[in-house]
Parts: structure tokens; C-alpha cells; sequence
């Protein structure tokens, strides 16, 4: 490298986007992901330790994958080597492992190779790569925002290990905006920043678990405000509304509103009201809110307000909130959606919430001595002989499968905890259990 070289390099790595220059250099500055690289995990342990085997990380973007692969260049003693795979073919991947066996022959230090979107490779490309993998000539590191287990070569996958990368949370991504604006050396620290509370908040609800889209917010936000007149650079939520090109809502995920909309969320979907559920959660989802949080209330009211009136709204849901996991957003917005409306659009019923209620109730108040003999397991040794099981009824023997008996204990005999309602499915069954009953 000549001189010319050596300053065009400062140069470019000084002018950088402030997401580059942030970079972690080492796993102490690494933000997030501690349940695949907090302390004593097996990927911190390899990585500390320089014995890092063939892995593949996978996650959505802005989460740290091409980050985690910096800090491992840095940290190992290996050889790195980098190449993207939406703008190198087959030649570049030959070249690289030419060398990769160059370096090993000469000095006998291993390569790391780090592939940033794995899966744009296609089959042959990711075939040509295989025998390398397989016999320790490079390892690899591979990154994609896809699965891997659908969009990466099986035996590649076979031969890595796979870790999944989560958004970051919304303290993830503050905690990265805050070392943003007071690192001096490779941040706006000498800008002399304020940012509010709720600038700060704002940004990192919107960015969506995205740390670049947060720091690319933040550094447009320093560098187009004009500074105040004590000299400092003020960041309030008009400013970062601007940036992140999103209209701020008074939606605080720890306060009242947030509280007020989820309320009028279960509400609308309890009060048939399908529009209104739809535009209390595109707020929620608008303003950042956890989609699972979302899916688990689709959930609880699908069988607290709908219940066996239409039993296929827990399905509905349950499937909804599968979707989100396996997703994310944007795409579960539509899943959310769906469950929603089917949700609030179902019959309704709560006697599943007043059986259970009910019977807590008596379970905790009413000292029932033990279930009636009849009942009992028959099947252990010298059970007839205490009476278990003895007049007991099988149903399947009798018309319609059923046949009048005993079940409740003697001190709840002729209580009626579940009543069903005339709504949707339980209108069938309560006409069902009325037929039997009375043949």
C-alpha cells in the first residue's frame, strides 16, 4: 500500500456512515444478542478462545451479523476474508480458497471467510464451496436474512452451526443511539448532542429492532439542526419524526396510552367491531409495539370472549401468532390482521370464563373430600377390593355415547358451572347435550 492508498483509506474511513464507524470492535462493545453471545455461551466461548467453527447467522437486517463478523476478525489470529455474495461469482470464491490453501501450506494458519448473503449464492456456487468447508481449509462464516434451512445449500447447513439473531429490543437500540451521540472518537460526540426523552424513545420504538436504521436517523438528525446558541445540537421529536420520516403518536409503551389502546383493541374485538380492532392495531404496530404481545391478547380473547361460540378463533389465532414468530414484521402485520378481524367478527360466548372462574372458586372454598369411588382408577393392584371403579358406566356402551351417572364429588352434586350460550357453536352443543339428556 502507498502513501496515496494509506490516506485515501483514513480519508474514507473517517467520512463513513456513522453505522460503519460505530461498529463494535470487540464483543465487550457488541450490544444485543446475549442469548447467542452473552458471557459463556458456546458462540462468546469460541470466538474468546479463537476456535470458532463453521457457523451461519441468520436474522433480520440491521441486527449485528455482519457486525459479529468484524468482531470476530478482529479478535482472531486466522486469516479473515470477506466477499459479498450478490456481487462475487465463482472465480472470486476459487480465488479466495486458493489463497485460503496458500496461507495454510505457508504459515499454517487457517482461514475464516466470511460470506455476507449466503443465499444469493445459487446451488453450483455454494457446491463449489463444500469440499473447502468439509476438510478445514476455510472456515465459514455465512450471513443471511433468510432461512437457512430452506435458502442454503443441506450439507453447508449440515456442516455449521446455525444462530438465529433477534431485532434488537427497544433498550438495545437506545443504548446505541446514546453511545452514538457521546462517542468522541468514532461517534457525534463532539457535536455536543441533546436529544429528549421522547426523540430518544421515538426512535428506537420506530427503528423496528433495526440498529442501522436508528443510527442513520440519528446522524441526519445532528447533522441538518442547527445548533443552539449555547452551541449544542438539540434533538427533539419533531426533529427525529423528520428523520425517521414517521409521524410520532402519543403512544408510550410503559404509560397510559399504551394501556388505553391495547384496552380498546380487546374492546372492539370483544364488541364485534372489526374496523375498530384494525385501526388499534395498525396503531400499535405503527408505534412500535412487540407483535408477540399483539398475538398473545388476539389469543386470550379468542377463547375468553369467542370461546366454543366459534372454537375455530383459537385456531385462527394460535396460527396468527405462530406467523409473527416465524415472520416478523412487516409480513405478520397481515397475520395480526387476520386474526383480529376473524376474532371480532366470531360469535361470542364467555362460558368458559365463568366455568372456570366458577369452579376456582369452589375448588379454593368448598372442601371436597375426595372423587366419587366409581370413578377411580381401577387398574392398580387391590383397587376393587376398595371399590375403585366399581358401577362405573363406560359411555361408548350406551345410545348416543352417554349415559347418566355421578361425576361431580358428593359436595357439588347438581352445580352448573359451564352454561352455554345460544351463540354460534355452543347454540349446537347446547341443543346436542338437551337430546341426549332427555332421550
Amino acid at each position: 500500500m502507498d502513501l496515496f492508498e494509506y490516506q485515501a483509506g483514513q480519508k474514507l474511513k473517517s467520512e463513513s456512515p456513522l453505522a460503519a464507524r460505530l461498529r463494535p470492535k470487540n464483543l465487550d462493545e457488541f450490544v444485543g444478542q446475549e442469548h447467542i453471545v452473552g458471557k459463556d455461551t458456546l458462540l462468546y466461548r469460541a470466538i474468546k478462545a479463537d476456535k470458532l467453527s463453521s457457523i451461519i447467522l441468520y436474522g433480520p437486517p440491521g441486527t449485528g451479523k455482519t457486525t459479529l463478523a468484524r468482531v470476530i476478525a478482529n479478535t482472531t489470529k486466522s486469516d479473515f476474508l470477506q466477499i459479498n455474495a450478490t456481487t462475487s461469482g465463482k472465480k472470486e470464491i476459487t480465488d479466495t480458497i486458493d489463497r485460503a490453501k496458500y496461507t495454510l501450506g505457508s504459515s499454517g494458519r487457517r482461514t475464516i471467510l466470511f460470506i455476507d448473503e449466503i443465499h444469493r449464492f445459487n446451488k453450483t456456487q455454494q457446491d463449489t464451496l463444500l469440499p473447502y468447508v468439509e476438510d478445514g481449509t476455510v472456515v465459514l462464516i455465512g450471513a443471511t436474512t433468510e432461512n437457512p434451512y430452506f435458502e442454503v445449500n443441506k450439507a453447508l447447513v449440515s456442516r455449521s452451526i446455525i444462530f438465529q439473531l433477534k431485532p434488537l429490543t427497544v433498550d438495545n437500540i437506545k443504548t446505541i443511539i446514546m453511545r452514538a451521540v457521546t462517542d468522541k472518537e468514532r461517534g457525534m460526540g463532539s457535536f455536543n448532542v441533546r436529544i429528549d426523552k421522547d426523540a430518544l424513545e421515538f426512535m428506537a420504538n420506530t427503528s423496528n429492532g433495526d440498529a442501522r436504521i436508528a443510527l442513520n436517523a440519528i446522524e441526519l438528525a445532528v447533522l441538518t439542526t442547527d445548533r443552539e446558541s449555547d452551541g449544542s445540537i438539540h434533538i427533539d421529536i419533531r426533529t427525529a419524526e423528520q428523520c425517521i420520516q414517521k409521524r410520532a403518536l402519543n403512544y408510550d409503551r410503559d404509560g397510559d396510552n399504551h394501556y388505553d389502546t391495547i384496552s380498546a383493541f380487546i374492546k372492539s374485538m370483544r364488541g364485534s367491531d372489526p374496523d375498530a380492532a384494525v385501526y388499534y392495531l395498525a396503531k400499535m404496530i405503527y408505534a412500535g409495539e412487540d407483535p408477540k404481545f399483539i398475538a398473545r391478547r388476539i389469543v386470550i380473547c379468542a377463547s375468553e370472549d369467542v370461546g366454543n361460540a366459534n372454537p375455530m378463533a383459537l385456531v385462527v389465532a394460535n396460527a396468527a401468532a405462530q406467523a409473527v414468530e416465524y415472520l416478523g414484521l412487516p409480513e405478520c402485520r397481515i397475520n395480526l390482521a387476520q386474526a383480529a378481524s376473524y376474532v371480532a367478527c366470531s360469535p361470542k360466548s364467555n362460558s368458559a370464563v365463568m366455568a372456570i372462574d366458577n369452579a376456582m372458586e369452589d375448588v379454593k372454598n368448598i372442601k371436597v373430600e375426595s372423587v366419587p369411588d366409581h370413578l377411580k382408577d381401577s387398574h392398580y393392584p387391590g383397587a376393587a377390593k376398595m371399590g375403585h371403579g366399581i358401577g362405573y358406566k363406560y359411555a361408548h356402551d350406551f345410545p348416543n355415547n352417554y349415559v347418566e351417572q355421578q361425576y361431580l364429588p358428593d359436595e357439588l352434586v347438581g352445580k352448573k358451572y359451564y352454561v352455554l350460550s345460544d351463540n354460534g357453536e355452543e347454540k349446537k352443543l347446547k341443543a346436542w347435550l338437551k337430546y341426549i339428556k332427555e332421550r
